[in-house]
């Protein structure tokens, strides 16, 4: 029984001291003024996060871009960002089917909501929202 509390003790120790980093960094891009620069920072590291296959760290620095297109008024690069955070939540659902979509739809919704997305963002928005809609129910 000791050892199975210890066990469990140290998973905890160490789920904690993973998620850790994690946080830090969603904080600090949270913190992080907007400007062109820190777009283009946020795009930057998304990109090689993807590149990487690294989504989840993709994910939180799409939703930095789309944070900062936001402040600098460029709703079509907002929709862009929500597509691109969406479609990260999309590849860790084709490795591991229990990943919950709930959250790639909402991006999704709120992308499609934006009347500035382009044609081709449009199209994109549109086929993840197919994807998604064929694992949620409506």
């Amino acid at each position: 029984m000791k050892k199975v509390l210890i066990a469990c003790l140290v998973l905890v120790l160490v789920a904690a001291a993973n998620a850790a980093p994690a946080r830090g960094q969603e904080a600090a891009t949270q913190n992080k003024p907007i400007s062109w620069d820190n777009w283009r920072e946020a795009k930057a590291a998304a990109e090689k996060f993807d590149t990487d296959g690294k989504y989840v760290e993709a994910l939180q620095c799409y939703l930095e871009y789309a944070r900062q297109a936001e402040g600098l008024g460029n709703q079509e690069l907002v929709a862009w960002g929500k597509n691109n955070a969406a479609y990260m939540i999309i590849k860790r659902h084709k490795l591991d089917a229990t990943v919950d979509l709930a959250p790639a739809k909402k991006l999704l919704d709120d992308a499609l909501a934006i009347g500035q997305a382009s044609e081709d963002c449009k199209k994109c928005l549109e086929m993840n929202m197919e994807y998604v809609n064929l694992f949620l129910k409506k």
